[in-house]
């Protein structure tokens, strides 16, 4: 096979010995398809011995022109390759890939280490092959350092938007290819998973003016001066001034006419007869008034901080409990649990991604002049895209028919609002007896 510079992408197909015929007749046509597509330069195929003599082996070679036609013929041949031999062949054949490149390790030029100073590996090339390290230590330039630290943002090819892309526009592919072993060119999925949701609680519960409230100036304290309010008749009795009527009345009366107003919380023991006797010895009336007081005295406020601080925990509990009833409506799926698990993965980090581009698309709204009609179609769309969403990627994943997804899609729905319910109360309860 000649040499040139692009990576190899190597298929293994094991199959046993009885169907050699009907396989090898498959894998030749496969061959000859491969290599019409663009970006296909050759192919070198040659058998291997498995350890199992009923069993025999074939090797595929496949020379890519760039990473580019790789991406490209796994996302299109592979796939197709895969599932057409699944279909044709069942569990008489399975088949695994590997993706191999030129060694073009030579004498390192005097000066650079020939081992790794982070690692102590041994090198051959630029990086270490162990643990990445680039094998020149130099110091870089500002705009490298800035270059590397938002490079992601901005090239397209970057595992940032390779998986970003896919994970809006292609419901269900991305939990199929990372569990088919697609997975080096992706984002790890709970990291992506903790850093939308981090970026989502930031953009929709950060708010400026109170966080940063130092750097903005409150309306009316440079310019409008206090109003006079001493102004008063000989017999003590309010004026109008400027055209506001100032009452000098008593203000201690005031007061005690608004405490009278608030009757308060008025709970004995037996409004919580119908309480769990271990719930009831925790949930006291005391207990109870002295958390509806301190909410009351600040209108709630720390209440809900302390709801959004817990959210993300309730929603990260709430992912396993979920995964359960993915592995219970497919027993015959042969999926693990940690499968299941990574499906909600994917479907929750899609949620957060769509909910903060809805926020600051709104936004953005209230800054430029976009037509109300606009936004309320935008709005619509985004609503009824999640529940397809949901739907198309059962489908792709767990590969059954529309009838029979439907039916565990509206089991599936019915589970989530309730569990969702469950662990969000459980957050408003305990955020309330610990404030």
């Amino acid at each position: 096979m000649a040499e040139h510079p692009g990576p190899i992408y190597q298929l293994r197909l094991v199959a046993s010995r009885e169907s050699a015929e009907t396989i090898d007749a498959w894998l030749g046509a496969f061959v000859r398809e491969s290599l019409r597509q663009p970006g296909v330069l050759d192919c070198h195929s040659f058998p291997f011995v498995v350890g199992d003599a009923a069993q025999l082996g074939r090797v595929c070679q496949f020379s890519l022109a760039s990473d580019a036609a790789l991406d490209e013929f796994e996302d299109q041949v592979v796939a197709t390759a895969e599932a057409e031999l699944a279909s044709r062949f069942g569990s008489v054949a399975s088949i695994s890939s590997h993706i191999l490149r030129e060694d073009l390790a030579s004498e390192s030029p005097a000066g650079v280490p020939t081992n790794c100073l982070n690692c102590g590996t041994h090198l051959r090339g630029q990086y270490c092959g162990q643990c990445g390290q680039r094998s020149r230590s130099r110091l870089i330039s500002l705009w490298e350092l800035i270059s590397d630290a938002l490079g992601d943002l901005f090239e397209l090819d970057s595992r940032l938007w390779q998986t970003l892309l896919p994970l809006v526009a292609k419901p269900g592919q991305l939990t199929r290819d990372y569990l088919q072993g697609r997975r080096a060119r992706f984002m790890p999925p709970f990291r992506m998973y903790l850093v939308l949701s981090l970026v989502f609680f930031v953009v929709a519960f950060f708010n400026p003016r109170e966080e940063l409230s130092l750097f903005f100036e409150e309306p009316g304290t440079a310019q409008d001066p206090p109003p006079d309010v001493s102004t008063q008749d000989a017999d003590g009795q309010p004026v109008e001034k400027d055209g506001v009527v100032i009452s000098l009345g008593d203000s201690d009366d005031t007061a005690e006419g608004d405490d009278d107003g608030d009757e308060g919380c008025n709970l004995d023991a037996s409004d919580l007869d119908e309480f769990p006797g271990w719930l009831a010895r925790r949930m006291t009336p005391e207990r109870i008034c002295q958390v509806y007081d301190k909410i009351s005295a600040d209108d709630g406020k720390s209440l809900g901080e302390k709801v959004v601080a817990n959210a993300p925990t309730a929603l990260i509990v709430l992912l396993p409990l979920m995964a359960l009833v993915l592995k219970a409506l497919y027993p015959l799926s042969r999926r693990y649990y940690v499968e299941h698990l990574l499906f909600l993965v994917h479907l929750h980090a899609f949620l957060f991604l769509l909910l903060t581009l809805q926020i600051l698309f709104l936004r953005l709204t209230g800054l430029i002049a976009v037509p109300e009609l606009a936004v309320t179609l935008m709005m619509i769309a985004s609503v009824i895209y999640i529940p397809v969403y949901l739907f198309i990627a059962m489908r792709r994943v767990y590969g059954q028919s529309r009838f029979m997804t439907f039916l565990k899609y509206i089991v599936l729905l019915f589970a989530y609002i309730a569990g969702f319910t469950t662990v969000m109360s459980l957050t408003f309860a305990l955020a309330a007896f610990s404030i």
